[in-house]
């Protein structure tokens, strides 16, 4: 199922311009895209991801449906952390000529870098070069540390798309990642959280301006989610509402003020994003 966090459309705005809406995070509403309109439902998604299989459960919790139109797309999650996967598709690094990992390598991008489907990525001052990341992204559902391969799916309450916008001219002066991948509205996830789907075996792409960056498959990740679940538990809480970022595929490059990115995962959807 399409599960989402989202705003009706129907508050008031200064002047009617959408710019100068106030979008309080209580008026968050979650719900499901049943393929026609938005089911809204009565528990917040942290919790529905944990019973929705329960007989019964979404039946109950059904307040009112919505048009794609009368929603606006919040983030999917309110994640404590963001961690990423800095080497995680074979492609990828034979593009860049590097051999295998034989462990993942990670590192953290803020919550506050977070935006959600359709709103705007910010290219800062301090940057001439901004590029993009197509990734999937695991949301942690379950609260747990030293959690085991066999017990990852218990954790994981399923899967959406991430953009892991990257300042690159500044990770190369900085000589380490956090500047560069931290500004606010560097991490666009979204627009659902798929819960039925096999994640390493998706059709990955990323077009800019409807022109291809980046195709590849999720089948060609090194470390599978279950295997990063097990790695990052070992050494860190995982929160419900937590993000892994699993990496990105070859292809990656710059981003433009004006354009649109649009990255695709095969039985999740498209995130689109505009440059500005």
């Amino acid at each position: 199922m399409k599960f989402l966090r989202f705003f009706v459309n129907d508050f008031l705005c200064n002047d009617n311009d959408i710019m100068n809406c106030s979008f309080d995070s209580s008026n968050i509403k979650s719900g499901y895209f049943d393929g026609e309109k938005i089911v809204s439902l009565i528990d917040p998604l942290e919790i529905v991801l944990n019973n929705w299989q329960n007989e019964g459960y979404l039946e109950d919790q059904i307040l009112n449906s919505y048009s794609l139109e009368d929603v606006i797309f919040a983030p999917p999650t309110n994640p404590s952390k963001i961690i990423c996967i800095g080497l995680n598709y074979k492609d990828h690094a034979q593009e860049l000529g590097m051999e295998l990992p034989d462990e993942p390598k990670i590192f953290l991008k803020p919550p506050s870098s977070v935006i959600a489907h359709l709103d705007d990525i910010i290219y800062p001052e301090m940057s001439s070069e901004v590029d993009y990341e197509a990734e999937l992204a695991i949301i942690i559902s379950k609260t747990g540390k030293n959690i085991s391969f066999d017990d990852a799916d218990d954790h994981i309450g399923g899967y959406t798309i991430l953009n892991d916008v990257t300042a690159r001219d500044i990770q190369r002066k900085d000589e380490q990642w956090t500047r560069a991948k931290s500004f606010d509205t560097f991490a666009p996830i979204g627009p659902y959280i798929e819960t039925e789907m096999d994640p390493m075996n998706q059709n990955i792409s990323l077009y800019i301006n409807n022109k291809v960056k980046q195709e590849s498959n999720t089948k060609n990740m090194i470390f599978s989610p279950k295997d990063l679940v097990e790695f990052i538990s070992s050494i860190m809480t995982l929160n419900a509402g937590d993000i892994i970022a699993t990496g990105t595929p070859s292809g990656v490059g710059q981003m433009n003020k004006g354009d649109i990115s649009e990255v695709t995962i095969e039985g999740i959807g498209t995130l689109t994003n505009k440059v500005i």
